[in-house]
Formats: structure tokens, sequence, C-alpha cells
């Protein structure tokens, strides 16, 4: 399946446009509940009134709300990128950790962004388990698993820990693109042959991913 996702998505890509650490980590506390899309519409400002952690740890929580607003949740990601940077500041020299034990004690940071900094900008071994992955990876016959946590060890047994970025990365292209959740285009899908779930009635699929 890797091999096979690898020829489809030979650019394994972060949609979420950055171009540094902080940046990124910023980006993925962002799109909790929200799409790439609309975080990178955002992005911008953000970064053209706090281009680092230094002035994102001062920033007025208030102004910080309204230019996050559109991307949901917004007093809790404001006040989850001001705890983000007080922490880099108090903890890291300003600087983004790279072990995951680090990066996940810093609010609004868990083991699918950390694993989304270590693998896409430090190339470093990580899995992120997003919705996409999840779903795919059941889909798949994968795993059994709901526990994002469970997904990522379960998965990250199968290849080599090189290979885990680009693979959570490319299932995250396949599961936007083709796979999707509602209406799996499996006529179009380079993994048809390999994917238990295509051998259901239509109306099964999208209930295989989560069953």
């Amino acid at each position: 399946m890797a091999e096979r996702l690898a020829v489809e998505y030979p650019e394994a890509i972060c949609e979420l446009v950055h171009t540094n650490a902080f940046e990124l980590l910023a980006a993925t506390i962002l799109s909790a509940q929200c799409t790439d899309a609309r975080v990178n519409m955002v992005t911008p400002a953000l970064f053209a009134r706090y281009p680092d952690p230094q002035t994102l740890a001062r920033a007025n929580p208030t102004e910080l709300e309204e230019i996050i607003r559109s991307t949901g949740f917004f007093q809790t990601k404001a006040k989850n990128l001001i705890g983000m940077a007080q922490g880099l500041l108090d903890r890291y020299d300003a600087q983004v950790p790279t072990a995951l034990d680090d990066l996940v004690t810093l609010p609004g940071v868990g083991r699918k962004t950390g694993n989304v900094v270590r693998s896409v900008v430090f190339d470093l071994p990580g899995l992120p388990v997003d919705t996409h992955v999840g779903r795919l990876a059941r889909r798949l016959g994968l795993t059994q698993q709901d526990d994002p946590v469970k997904v990522e060890h379960e998965l990250g047994s199968f290849l080599p820990p090189a290979e885990w970025g680009d693979f959570s990365l490319r299932t995250i292209l396949h599961g936007r693109r083709v796979c999707d959740a509602k209406k799996p285009r499996c006529g179009e899908c380079v993994l048809e042959d390999l994917c238990p779930s295509s051998l259901l009635p239509r109306s099964r699929r999208s209930a295989a991913a989560t069953s």
C-alpha cells in the first residue's frame, strides 16, 4: 500500500503553508476541527502580526481571537497559541523542540501535532494520525482501533520509522482526493484490489471506517 501511494503521490506534501517550524506548529494547532484551506487563509495575517514566539507570547488575546476566528474554537485556540509561545520562551529558548515528549508539553500540542512537526520540518520519525489516516486505516483493514495513539503505533509497526511521515501525508492526500468519508471513489483508487471495504455495498463503505 505504501509503495502504491508513493507512486500515486510522488511528492508527500503537507498542505499547511509554512516557512519554519514555529509557523507549522501554530498552523497545526489551528487546524483542529478546521480545514487546511481555511487555516491557510488565516495564517498570512497571523504570521504578519506575530512572526515569532516572542511576539505571539505577548499577544492581546482579543486581537488574536479576531485574526483566527474563522478557524473555529477561536478562544481556546488563541489561549493555546499564546501558551505554546510562552512555553517555547520559558523552556526551549524560543526554539521548537524536536523531541515528541517535549512538544506535547506545549499547550494545544498532542501527538498528532507533534508528529506533524517532527516529520515535516525536522525529517524525524513521526506518524500523524488525523481523521483521514484513521478512517483509511480502518477501511483498508490495517487496524480495528479507534484511538489515534493505538492506530499510530499499529501503523508504525508495519513500516520503517523513516517512512512514517510520508505514509501519513500520502494517506491524508488520498483521503481528501479519492477515499472520501461519505462517497469513496473506489473505481479510481489504486488500493481497490487490496481494500476489503471496496467489496462492500456502497451504503456500507462509509460505515466500515468507524466499525
